[in-house]
């Protein structure tokens, strides 16, 4: 992380964006590695209301697919799934719609903020450490 810190403010970035929630020891993790290095970290998203947030971001047309499941807390059912309204719809009132606590992790490859879409396809599911990953492949490869 140093090293990606040295090199933004050599091309002159002030500030780290943060996607984070609600963990507070996961922002002050973040602010103390921060804390000397002359770039702020910045938290635009801190304490929304994941549930709005996460329906607020399929809407505005986020296209991401879920890539890990920790199966004590989701069905492994869900890996490989698309994030979008049926997906949020068929959680568990107790996961997080986000992710936040780490039920799940996701792959976003097209939305509003990029200039194209990643072009992927889904791979093998594999039970691994405990988790269930959802390989994505680049589309065209094998």
């Amino acid at each position: 992380m140093l090293a990606a810190v040295e090199r933004a403010k050599r091309e002159g970035i002030g500030s780290v964006a943060f996607g984070d929630l609600f963990l507070e020891d996961i922002r002050r993790y973040r602010e103390e590695r921060l804390r000397e290095t002359g770039v702020a970290p910045i938290f635009p998203i801190w304490a929304m209301p994941t549930r709005e947030l996460a329906y607020e971001m399929v809407k505005s047309g986020l296209r991401a697919r879920v890539t890990c499941v920790d199966p004590k807390q989701l069905p492994e059912s869900f890996a490989g799934r698309e994030f979008d309204a049926r997906f949020l719809a068929d959680l568990p009132a107790d996961v997080d719609p986000c992710g936040e606590r780490g039920e799940f992790h996701t792959f976003a490859y097209d939305g509003p903020m990029f200039e194209r879409p990643v072009p992927v396809k889904s791979g093998e599911i594999v039970k691994r450490d405990g988790f269930v990953f959802a390989d994505l492949l680049l589309s065209g490869t094998t």
